[in-house]
């Protein structure tokens, strides 16, 4: 697979896909039923064909594999899904990171612990300071 290949899967990226994709959190409902979702499958599948260059028999997923695109229906998902969660559209449980106080963050003191294990009976101090605080230097 050389530059036909590489030439074809950029055709794919970058002006297919955008118009399947177009307006998707819109009518992502209408993908779940089957035939709409089979419109878009032999879109996809065309071009997936000509990117591997294999047999009409060969089935979808395969090809997905092959060529190293993302199946439709999952790339339609996870477009709604982006940008429903970044519109602040929430008609569905997204979990977004939010800033958290730095005050109730674990300190690495508070978890490690540093065992003597020569056996000596001399006792040693470790003084470890992560954040560059209460450094001589």
């Amino acid at each position: 697979m050389g530059l036909r290949h590489e030439a074809l899967k950029t055709i794919y990226k970058g002006a297919i896909l955008p118009q399947l994709l177009y307006a998707a959190p819109m009518w992502i409902e209408a993908i779940k039923k089957e035939c709409n979702r089979a419109k878009y499958v032999r879109v996809q599948r065309l071009i997936s064909l000509r990117i591997a260059k294999a047999y009409r028999t060969i089935s979808h997923e395969a090809l997905c594999i092959l060529t190293g695109l993302t199946p439709i229906t999952i790339k339609t998902e996870e477009v709604a899904k982006l940008y429903n969660t970044t519109t602040g559209r929430n008609n569905q449980k997204y979990e977004i990171d939010k800033e958290e106080n730095p005050r109730n963050w674990l300190q690495l003191t508070d978890i490690v612990s540093v065992n003597n294990t020569k056996g000596d009976s001399e006792e040693q101090q470790w003084h470890i300071y992560t954040d560059g605080s209460k450094s001589e230097e």
